[in-house]
């Protein structure tokens, strides 16, 4: 598999640390919020990533992190921590609005098809990980004490902006354009490890600490949270484009720095999704969830459609058009694979099947090409000279990576369809026997078989011709 490394800026062969397993950590969400569906697109497109190489066999092990300490407002150092506004917004305490958002996120990846990583960490479980990490970077000079905050010192790295070049004048003490200067860094692109209440005295969530009383930067608890479940050396490190800078590159900093050696090759971004007016966020005009797409009826398996239809390292455009058009393919997938007869005859054809699976994997295989992955399933669909039941053999093996719930979607399209037909003469009877009621202006029996009816999905109308019905769509 050849992948874009954001490191590197050009696409590798991927080649783990050990062969035939790979680590993967993906970064989680800060729950004090639901996800909008900019970041579940993310969240998607490492899901694919996942699946695709457990597909072609690998033994994946992924870690994610939840977010429910140190994740200020600003991705730096500044602003209130998110949690505590999540709480204040709500009037709850910091951990209730964790439990609940921590749940809203793992319903709307369930919703979407997405895995339940293999081991998911909160960052406060990691507190004693995470003071005998900074206590090593203070012992070996990477890390300082100001203001009674522990800060990183990017000044003792060779290399700091690993993911983009930057002029050295830029490590000099400063602030970026609109950030509030804090002075107590040595450098500008110094970052905290710890904070004591000497930043927030209102902080909801504090532990003792070597430094004070206080609770630990968003950076520090990625690198200690992956470290502790998958060791030393990290194959694959994933999340959205927005966190490469300031978030990967301090994990980088401080990782390589405690553990000496690089700690992770490979680097997955996952672009943005706007909308036609902008970049996606939970501030800006209507509140994009899987919830608002289920309200509006659509299906979330019609967005992860979406998402696949686009390269991960394109940005996503967003607009209700396009999802309607997104669902109008959906629909007809589902009613193409839906047509296919599994029992009509003819036994699973391994010999024809093998060009489509080596279509299906190139396409993986090409930097995780979903658009040419479901290309390649189109191509199933119209192979001639496939019977169905091999057709389905493939369609259930490559819905093991899209995640696209084909078969499940195309046996509830067959029984719905199914159901007029077997139900018509039952419909017609009790129509019948409404008619009756009406004529001995029997109205309440009339009208309980009307609400009989229509609890059985069926839509009557009284014309001049006689009476009409249709189920609900």
């Amino acid at each position: 598999m050849k992948l874009y490394n954001s490191l590197s800026h050009s696409k590798e062969d991927f080649v783990p640390h050990e062969p035939g397993r790979v680590s993967m950590y993906t970064c989680g969400p800060t729950v004090y919020h639901f996800a909008h569906i900019g970041n579940l697109r993310t969240y998607i497109m490492e899901d694919v990533l996942e699946k695709a190489l457990r597909w072609e066999g690998y033994d994946v092990k992924r870690v994610m992190n939840i977010t429910d300490v140190g994740h200020l407002v600003s991705d730096a150092d500044t602003g209130e921590d998110k949690m505590l506004k999540g709480a204040r917004r709500e009037n709850k305490t910091v951990m209730d609005i964790a439990r609940f958002y921590t749940n809203a996120f793992f319903e709307d990846c369930k919703k979407l098809n997405i895995k339940r990583p293999d081991v998911v960490e909160p960052a406060t479980n990691m507190i004693s990980e995470y003071i005998q990490v900074i206590t090593k970077l203070i012992e070996a000079g990477h890390a300082y004490l100001a203001g009674g905050n522990v800060y990183f010192d990017t000044s003792t790295l060779k290399k700091y902006y690993v993911f983009n070049d930057h002029d050295e004048e830029d490590l000099a003490v400063g602030v970026r354009e609109g950030v509030e200067e804090d002075q107590n860094k040595r450098n500008k692109n110094d970052f905290v490890l710890w904070f004591t209440k000497s930043k927030f005295e209102d902080q909801a969530l504090k532990w003792d600490s070597p430094w004070g009383v206080g609770y630990p930067g968003w950076h520090i608890e990625c690198s200690c949270i992956s470290m502790k479940h998958l060791g030393e050396y990290l194959d694959l490190h994933c999340g959205g484009i927005d966190n490469a800078f300031p978030h990967h590159t301090n994990e980088i900093a401080q990782s390589e720095a405690y553990l000496g050696h690089e700690w992770c090759k490979y680097w997955f971004h996952v672009h943005h999704l706007n909308t036609t007016s902008g970049k996606m966020a939970k501030s800006k005009g209507e509140f994009l969830t899987v919830s608002l797409l289920e309200e509006k009826g659509y299906d979330p398996l019609i967005y992860r459609l979406f998402c696949l239809q686009s390269h991960y390292r394109n940005n996503l455009v967003f607009s209700w058009e396009n999802l309607d058009n997104a669902r109008a393919a959906y629909e007809k997938l589902i009613a193409r694979v839906a047509s296919l007869d599994g029992t009509a005859g003819g036994s699973i054809d391994g010999d024809t099947m093998a060009p489509y699976k080596t279509r299906f994997q190139e396409a993986l295989d090409n930097d995780l090409n979903t658009s040419l992955a479901i290309t390649a399933l189109y191509d199933v669909l119209k192979a001639g000279e496939m019977n169905d039941a091999t057709k389905l053999a493939l369609i259930e093996s490559f819905d093991m990576v899209l995640g696209l719930g084909l078969l499940d979607r195309a046996a509830a399209l067959r029984e719905k369809q199914a159901t007029p037909a077997e139900g018509a003469e039952e419909i017609e009877r009790l129509i019948a026997q409404r008619q009756a009621a009406r004529k001995a202006k029997d109205f309440k029996t009339a009208d309980a078989i009307r609400d009989q009816l229509k609890e059985m999905g069926v839509v009557i109308e009284d014309t001049a011709q006689g009476v009409k019905w249709s189920l609900q769509k």
